[in-house]
């Protein structure tokens, strides 16, 4: 059988069940690739940054980060993750990674592109708010990636924000 059959059962591998049935989850490839090409760019943009402004949220051994200094850091990479991506996420519910990648963020229920209040605010922000919690943010992150190997592929960021990646 084809792997583009619309007459199998509902919950075929890649198919999303309901109303959007001729939506393809993407593919784990296609989500590290998107996810690698965002995560550089923001690398890039957050460095220029430090090395502009001469601020940086690093510490040698027995020295601490301040608190302060890891929100502000927090607050310029949600703002920098808007700045770069907002306009493609609002527009196409991609960003600039999911683009290249050939992926898009709908809604799970009904496959439209979610508003960009709910990509930004449910899908982005929870991860990157929990990653600053002392002892247990890396571990909020690491599950996170890990929800990707669910037969859905529904990151812990997806089911926060009721969100899918599709294949375009």
């Amino acid at each position: 059988m084809s792997e583009d059959n619309h007459a199998a059962p509902p919950g075929a591998p890649g198919d999303i069940p309901g109303p959007t049935v001729d939506l393809k989850l993407a593919t784990l490839g296609q989500r590290f690739l998107g996810a690698l090409i965002d995560g550089v760019i923001m690398m890039a943009v957050i460095s220029a940054y430090a090395a502009l402004s001469d601020r940086s949220v690093s510490a040698t051994p027995g020295e601490v980060v301040e608190m302060s200094d890891l929100l502000e850091l927090s607050l310029i990479v949600m703002l920098v993750y808007l700045g770069l991506h907002g306009y493609l996420l609002h527009t196409c519910g991609q960003t600039i990674g999911k683009r290249l990648a050939g992926t898009r963020i709908v809604s799970a229920t009904d496959g439209q592109i979610p508003p960009l209040g709910k990509i930004f605010g449910l899908r982005f922000v929870p991860i990157q708010l929990a990653g600053l919690i002392p002892g247990i943010g890396v571990f909020v992150a690491f599950i996170d990636v890990l929800f990707i190997f669910r037969g859905d592929r529904r990151c812990l960021h997806d089911f926060i924000a009721g969100t899918r990646v599709v294949q375009v």
